[in-house]
């Protein structure tokens, strides 16, 4: 997470926009410690993602769009600080599938509750999270989808999380970025069943109504090898 996403509100409450020395300056008294380049850094983040925007040369002021900020339920923060204290040291996310709903035009009878996790402690998380939860599945097919899942409610899934994902995090809770669940949307076809039918329409959605990260995304889509499909979706949305 960029640590001045916290702070860049109050760089522009005695002026809406600033020179980049100005910036700077107002950046070092709260980051002493950083070198120019480190804050340059910083600062190129902001703007691709979306929190400052660059209006004229040298000159700052505050972003417009949003950032994607889902209600985490008090069930998925539980969940999410009980896998955390039996395994302090994996790499994971939770998140919940109802979170696209926003971007929908018809809503799904059905949500999942997700747990992605790295592949060598996915069994192990599996193991832990069914002492809890009676409906868990782990890296569901679709033979799997449509014998069981599709009939159930409530129910938990624990999929292998892709090395390199682009996650946030809100409230100490690890989520996966919206850049992340777009592309994914576009290859885990079982699992976003329900958003398949308007996947143009949530593309368009979710572009319009919050900040997206374009290179991020499609540095994820290359990593999935859906690079060509997420630049003609992405073609078809902004055209």
């Amino acid at each position: 997470m960029n640590p001045l996403q916290s702070h860049i509100k109050n760089y522009f409450k005695a002026k809406s926009k600033l020179a980049k020395e100005e910036l700077v300056r107002a950046i070092k008294k709260d980051f002493s410690e950083w070198s120019d380049n480190t804050i340059n850094a910083y600062i190129s983040r902001l703007k691709n993602d979306g929190l400052i925007s660059n209006p004229a040369r040298g000159v700052y002021e505050l972003g417009t769009a949003q950032h994607f900020n889902p209600k985490v339920s008090s069930q998925l923060k539980k969940l999410y600080k009980n896998i955390s204290s039996e395994f302090p040291f994996i790499k994971f996310c939770v998140w919940d599938t109802a979170w696209l709903n926003d971007f929908m035009r018809h809503q799904p009878f059905k949500s999942f509750t997700m747990i992605e996790v790295e592949k060598d402690a996915a069994e192990s998380v599996f193991s832990f999270v069914s002492e809890t939860y009676k409906t868990v599945f782990i890296n569901p097919d679709e033979e799997m989808f449509d014998r069981y899942i599709a009939n159930l409610d409530k129910v938990v899934i624990i999929k292998n999380l892709v090395s390199e994902a682009p996650l946030s995090e809100i409230g100490k809770v690890i989520i996966p970025s919206l850049e992340k669940i777009l592309v994914d949307m576009l290859i885990d076809q079982e699992l976003f069943s329900a958003q398949q039918g308007e996947i143009n329409f949530i593309m368009k959605s979710a572009l319009k109504k919050y900040s997206i990260n374009e290179l991020k995304m499609k540095r994820y889509a290359v990593r999935r090898n859906r690079e060509e499909k997420l630049e003609k979706l992405m073609n078809i949305t902004l055209a």
